[in-house]
């Protein structure tokens, strides 16, 4: 008796094939894979901003650029930059408290640092010390050390040298970031929002370039067409990300009063396997350009991260992780 091949019902194609799309659903895609919703999906927290300037009258009329917060067991703590809100007012370190990162009291030593302009701070803790990379007057990137996080003594100008050796060309060398690992400093920074270098040290007293061309650089999208900054480095997965900032100069750039127009600054993230080489995120930047939202830098905790943008109030974006199954 011949074999008869008989094509099988069309509801078990069907039901095969749903099961094809649910399994395959299941796989987090390539982009997923380098940029996972954990650190790109933000809701913003429902009673934001969290921390504002004090207003006038005070050493913090106003506040600025990348504050940097620490959670250390029950406290959290917030390093930020207040002024008088003019253009020339020395920019002073404040420092807040909180018991869980959403309500923050100033503290009553405040200004904790004036002695120098200190702006634009990365603050962390290493061997029991804590160490400030800030930009100063002129953006100028610097170096501030404390045994309590609260006393601070100013080490000084970092000594950044091209490939060669010899020092970088006189000017900004502003926004540094740092990063240690395997016994290594790494340290991102801006030259004029024009482009991301990276300089290396073991001693954190010279620091050289990797290369004398950025590692990252503006565009070619509008949210970062002409000006980038990094703003934190974190490893997830063995891959490093950063989360950075960029703008596009405004067009037309004067109002109809005749007055420059501001740039809006928008929170951006890209990928690196070697801290050289970085691929932006396809999707920045993570908030519309409208909101100008910058100086982003992610808090990781068990059960949720935070995205705190800090310029020129901080606001809380949400990411709730999904229980382990």
């Amino acid at each position: 008796m011949p074999l008869i091949l008989r094509s099988p019902p069309r509801t078990l194609i069907r039901l095969l094939a749903v099961a094809v799309i649910l399994r395959c659903g299941d796989r987090p895609t390539r982009a997923e894979e380098q940029f996972p919703p954990s650190l790109v999906q933000f809701t913003p927290y429902g009673h934001n901003p969290v921390f504002t300037a004090d207003g006038p009258e005070h050493w913090d009329t106003k506040i600025r650029e990348r504050g940097w917060i620490l959670k250390e067991g029950d406290t959290w703590r917030m390093w930020y930059t207040g002024y008088d809100g003019t253009r020339e007012g020395q920019k002073k370190l404040g420092l807040a408290t909180s018991p869980d990162g959403l309500k923050w009291t100033r503290d009553p030593r405040n200004p904790i640092y004036q002695e120098h302009w200190v702006e634009d701070v990365q603050v962390i803790k290493h061997d029991k010390l804590y160490y400030i990379f800030a930009e100063g007057r002129d953006d100028q990137a610097q170096l501030l050390t404390s045994t309590d996080g609260v006393v601070w003594k100013r080490i000084g100008p970092l000594d950044v040298r091209l490939k060669n050796g010899k020092l970088i060309t006189s000017g900004p060398y502003g926004t540094p970031v740092a990063y240690f690992e395997n016994g290594v400093w790494n340290l991102f920074y801006e030259r004029r929002d024009a482009g991301i270098w990276l300089a290396r040290s073991t001693d954190m007293k010279v620091w050289t370039n990797v290369d004398d061309q950025p590692v990252l650089s503006p565009g070619p999208d509008l949210y970062d067409r002409d000006y980038v900054a990094m703003n934190q480095v974190v490893k997830h997965a063995g891959r490093y990300y950063a989360y950075y900032h960029g703008a596009a100069t405004p067009e037309p750039q004067l109002d109809q009063e005749g007055k420059r127009r501001p740039a809006l600054w928008s929170t951006a993230i890209a990928v690196s396997d070697d801290l050289v080489h970085w691929k932006k995120y396809a999707k920045n930047p993570l908030f519309p350009i409208s909101a100008n939202k910058s100086s982003g830098i992610l808090i990781q905790l068990a059960n949720e991260n935070r995205l705190y943008t800090m310029h020129d109030q901080v606001n809380v974006h949400i990411h709730r992780k999904e229980p382990a199954r």
